[in-house]
């Protein structure tokens, strides 16, 4: 690796990680619209309910996925593109069994509602039976739309998945849902609304993908034994592990419902919308840099691919450490934005929050086992997670409600984080760790724990506490960005080699 070609590599990461970064942040701010649209509309019991079935079908849709979507980002960047290529013929490979799995699940669904909505729900009504018939509707548009949002990130600049995952959706769902909970505040219909705007961004991925993938130019969508049998051997490995992450808060959301019931159901799930949103920086980096990733470890440069990861490591810390240190000073302060009825979660929320700094501080190194083709590594780490999480909810929530599950969520974390970087730092045979990101770990403690400490002492931890927090934050934020050598040194280490 030469000091060029390591330099490119982490302009064209931070190029992707800016886009990707200002997309995460549209995002999260509308999908907390969304949290405070769906607690304030329906209450914690409605809540619960709609949480509830999001959480049914997310984990569904993982689950129908078969691991494809990952698939698709890991095959499509070492394959060329255009009418003349062998990309094209990767989508049939990677839609079909997934979609036929998706209805096929989704009829079943259909068949056993009433059941579903006795177990999963308090008990089993007419609104109940018919959000789980809804969900089984959903889920083949969902796992389609899912497929088709991998394939644009793997065939075109970050811009055009940015567009769609960033915008489109979280802006969508706000507006729907809220509608619906003004027209009727029936969450069937909110749930409707949630919907929607998958459809339509299946519909635009459908079109971005078209045109480099050479579809309708003659581009060949016939592919061979090989093909088949490459792709699914590296994404089987990857369904079990796809179906945890994606539904790893909706699995506890969907562990509350059934061990301590709908109310309690909804607070968790509002505490797990601000855990998640606190993770859209981490979430943006990755679907930045993940096609960069396959495309270095494919070709053989491990070290260039490292420094990538340090990189986005370093940012992710900055951006999202402030977040998960103010939710867990602040987290009494953060709920009530809710209502009153949700400040039972706080102490949940204060557990998360520590479990997530753990997440961020080990970098995205699922995504770099991943990319390496490591899928099953990862699903050893994912099962891990898992097995504690189930485990010490039977244990916990009947016991101690909303607590016990963030402590069982909380546990699974930390575990599958720790495991992930040890494999991530034998497979790739190169440091994920060096002196600046230790440095930017070490002055964003400092920094937001002085500023929350002050905080505290001045006024509390409720909303007062916390609108002095922020207003300290973005005081110190803009005198540091007015220095001329603190600007100079943000630019050095954007364009840093990675050590």
């Amino acid at each position: 690796m030469t000091a060029a070609t390591d330099q490119r590599e982490t302009r064209r990461s931070a190029r992707s990680g800016a886009i990707g970064l200002a997309g995460a942040a549209v995002s999260g701010l509308f999908g907390f619209v969304l949290a405070v649209v769906i607690t304030r509309g329906y209450g914690p019991t409605g809540a619960g309910a709609f949480f509830a079935a999001v959480g049914l079908l997310t984990v569904a849709t993982a689950v129908c996925t078969l691991g494809a979507e990952t698939g698709l980002l890991w095959a499509l960047p070492r394959r060329r593109t255009g009418a003349t290529g062998d990309a094209a013929r990767m989508l049939p490979v990677a839609l079909l069994p997934p979609l036929v799995f998706a209805i096929v699940v989704a009829v079943v669904g259909l068949l056993v509602a009433p059941q579903l909505a006795d177990g999963l729900f308090d008990r089993a009504s007419t609104e109940t039976v018919r959000l789980v018939q809804l969900c089984a509707v959903g889920l083949p548009v969902l796992v389609a739309t899912g497929l088709m949002l991998a394939a644009v990130r793997g065939v075109r600049p970050i811009g055009g998945y940015v567009a769609v995952q960033f915008f489109l959706l979280p802006i969508g769902r706000p507006v729907l849902v809220g509608l619906a909970a003004l027209a009727s505040g029936a969450v069937l219909l909110g749930l409707a609304g949630w919907l929607v705007p998958a459809l339509a961004a299946l519909l635009v991925c459908a079109g971005l993908v078209a045109g480099p993938l050479g579809l309708g130019r003659g581009a060949r969508l016939r592919a061979g034994s090989a093909d088949w049998r490459g792709f699914w051997r590296f994404a089987l490995p990857r369904a079990g592990s796809a179906a945890i992450d994606a539904g790893s808060m909706w699995i506890g959301v969907l562990l509350a419902v059934a061990l301590a019931g709908q109310a309690e159901a909804g607070i968790f799930g509002a505490v797990g919308r601000y855990i998640l949103a606190g993770q859209l920086a981490l979430q943006g980096l990755r679907v930045a840099v993940a096609p960069q990733l396959s495309r270095l470890l494919g070709a053989d440069r491990p070290a260039e691919a490292a420094a990538v990861h340090r990189q986005t490591t370093s940012w992710a810390i900055v951006l999202s450490w402030p977040v998960y240190l103010l939710l867990a000073v602040f987290a009494p302060g953060f709920l009530s934005i809710f209502g009153p009825e949700f400040a039972a979660g706080a102490t949940a929320m204060t557990v998360l929050a520590v479990a997530m700094l753990v997440n961020v501080a080990v970098g995205n190194v699922q995504t770099l086992l991943l990319m390496s083709g490591h899928s099953g590594l990862h699903l050893v780490a994912t099962l891990v997670n898992l097995t504690a999480t189930v485990s010490l909810a039977f244990w916990l929530v009947p016991r101690h409600g909303v607590l016990g599950m963030a402590v069982a969520w909380a546990t699974g974390i930390v575990l599958e984080n720790l495991i992930a970087a040890t494999a991530a730092r034998l497979v790739v045979g190169q440091p994920l760790v060096d002196r600046p990101v230790s440095a930017a770990a070490a002055a964003t403690l400092a920094g937001v724990g002085a500023v929350s400490v002050v905080a505290v002492v001045a006024a509390g931890r409720d909303v007062a506490g916390l609108g002095t927090a922020l207003a300290l934050v973005g005081a110190v934020v803009i005198v540091m960005s007015a220095l001329p050598g603190v600007r100079r040194r943000v630019w050095r280490s954007v364009r840093q080699r990675g050590g």
